[in-house]
């Protein structure tokens, strides 16, 4: 039997209604805050990724799908979204056009890592991305959009603040923070001593146990901004501290790839292990730049979707819409007729096999319907149908043709 890969999975039943209840929550909260949807390729040039990602993340090193396609082009599966929206921005002339362009996208993402609970090889992002507006009060923006999205999912979290500087306080900072690696000796791991060559920044980052307490001492950006970048962090903290957003400071956060500048968040959950991120974004207004286009400020998130499932609250299941069915073979022409009819303005389903009535309750109830509509012997000699509402409890037989010229 051929099954599915490893780390990418179905979804079905249970898991695929929350999926969607995700999706269309969030959705409409990003409309809400005036963004409009965007969707890119599942494919880009392989460049894309390593351009602005980063040579030194984990996820170009070591997890992207990637190949030469039969044209001898050097591509790969996008292991995240923020990238395919930049090059979308460029390619469209947008950073020419100039203004605010406000986005959010949802769908696969690809990554080649351990699978583990909520973390996959094939997973689902929903992400946001605006350009154009250069001011602290939009990464603010961000963080209260997730905040009102998981909020209304019924999930709790922490939010992780730091601010990773700019062009004006990092290189002085990293020239610090690269003399106290150095001096922690070959007591580093491997990936370390690749990311001090490349980003250091990104071995505050490292996950290895002994890295970390070697880096409990480093020096920390938050106290080397300039005052421009201080001046914004303190500006971001008062507004959070206004909209009674908690927050706590992780002057380790640099998140996973070099894009970023200044803010930098995550919100993590306590309820899914030890890989508790289930959020994050920042700013990174120089990214545009950096792939060839205008230069223009921009901020963003994402959220994994996979991460979030187990942890949403679903809405009490309503009862809606129609279910059909025949108690002889007779009545399957009307039953499809009277179908057909409902289906125009609401849910209607149709069991073709003649069953018993008790049978039919049955049915509809698997379905969650709200009405249960039957076509008997009684019912096909008097041209009508018996209708259940099974919310009020009532019953009534009505004639066919009114049904159908309603």
């Amino acid at each position: 039997m051929i099954q599915s890969l490893r780390g990418m999975n179905d979804i079905l039943s249970e898991d695929f209604e929350r999926f969607e209840y995700f999706i269309a929550t969030a959705s409409a909260i990003a409309k809400r805050y005036g963004f409009h949807y965007i969707e890119t390729p599942l494919l880009e040039e392989t460049a894309l990724f390593k351009r602005s990602v980063g040579e030194s993340s984990d996820i170009v090193g070591k997890e992207m799908y990637q190949f030469i396609d039969k044209g001898e082009n050097d591509v790969c599966l996008r292991p995240e979204g923020t990238a395919g929206v930049v090059r979308a921005f460029i390619q469209h002339k947008l950073d020419k056009k100039g203004g605010i362009h406000r986005f959010y996208y949802h769908g696969p993402m690809f990554r080649y890592e351990r699978p583990q609970k909520g973390r996959l090889r094939e997973f689902h992002q929903f992400g946001i991305e605006s350009f154009g507006v250069d001011s602290v009060y939009e990464d603010a923006l961000m963080i209260m959009m997730v905040s009102d999205i998981l909020k209304a999912l019924g999930i709790g979290y922490r939010l992780k603040l730091n601010s990773l500087g700019d062009q004006h306080c990092m290189p002085s900072y990293r020239e610090k923070l690269v003399n106290f690696v150095e001096n922690c000796g070959d007591a580093i791991c491997g990936d370390c001593e690749r990311r001090k060559l490349i980003n250091p920044i990104r071995v505050l980052d490292c996950k290895n146990e002994t890295c970390q307490s070697l880096y409990t001492n480093a020096p920390k950006l938050i106290n080397n901004l300039c005052d421009g970048c201080q001046s914004d962090f303190d500006t971001l903290k008062m507004i959070l501290d206004q909209h009674t957003i908690a927050y706590e400071i992780d002057t380790n956060l640099v998140r996973g790839l070099d894009y970023y500048s200044k803010t930098a968040f995550e919100f993590v959950s306590d309820n899914i292990g030890s890989q508790s991120a289930i959020a994050g974004g920042g700013r990174y207004d120089r990214l545009i730049e950096f792939l060839d286009g205008k230069p223009t400020p921009a901020v963003g998130f994402a959220l994994g979707i996979e991460r979030l499932l187990e942890l949403i609250v679903m809405p009490e299941s309503v009862r809606e819409g129609y279910y059909f069915g025949a108690m002889d073979a007779e009545a399957i022409t009307p039953i499809l007729l009277a179908a057909e009819k409902i289906r125009r303005t609401q849910k209607a389903v149709v069991e073709y096999e003649p069953r018993s009535l008790k049978a039919h309750l049955k049915g509809a109830d698997r379905i969650n319907a709200r009405y249960c509509a039957v076509i008997g012997e009684n019912e096909l000699a008097q041209n009508s149908i018996w209708i259940k509402d099974l919310v009020e409890k009532t019953e009534s037989v009505i004639s066919l043709n009114e049904l159908l010229s309603l």
